[in-house]
């Protein structure tokens, strides 16, 4: 039996979402324990030249329902990066997940061809649907919710391997 494109993106972009959604909570009862005020968490960052916790998420948001949008031939919602708290966060996540669950396995499946377009900064980058998926948004969407947990980790949260792939 093959996967689909839909089974190898949907799924998984909603699950690894909702496990970030999850740290989160657990980041908000650390900084209130701790009283630690959020803004100090939501600005941290790995190292002094990495983008924020805030950037992580929402870099990892865009990518999902980039991805479900152009793999689907459809336009994806936009929204401004302008999270500042954990709520407005969450509610990016949230908002994520709704789109992603909008679109159909019948939108998503044989895209596998489609061409998919990127605008960078400089150039065009032109894919595959499926190269697309595996490639570039599965590898850059796994490094932003990674990057976002290990900051949270490495300001003392209490996560483990467990917290990252959802098991509860």
């Amino acid at each position: 039996m093959s996967l689909s494109m839909y089974q190898a993106s949907i799924p998984t972009l909603v699950r690894m979402l909702g496990n970030l959604s999850a740290i989160l909570t657990k980041a908000v009862t650390y900084a209130e324990a701790k009283k630690i005020e959020p803004s100090v968490l939501i600005n941290a960052r790995l190292a002094p030249d990495m983008r924020p916790l805030s950037f992580q998420i929402q870099t990892a948001s865009d990518l999902a329902k980039g991805c479900a949008a152009r793999l689907a031939g459809i336009e994806a919602p936009s929204f401004p990066d302008t999270e500042t708290t954990f709520p407005e966060l969450q509610t990016r996540i949230a908002k994520t997940i709704e789109f992603l669950n909008s679109v159909s396995a019948a939108q998503i499946d044989g895209s596998e061809e489609r061409t998919v377009t990127l605008k960078m900064r400089t150039q065009e980058v032109q894919f595959q649907g499926q190269a697309y998926l595996l490639s570039f948004v599965l590898p850059n969407f796994y490094f932003h919710v990674t990057t976002a947990y290990a900051i949270l980790r490495h300001n003392g949260l209490d996560i483990g391997k467990g917290d990252f792939l959802g098991v509860r």
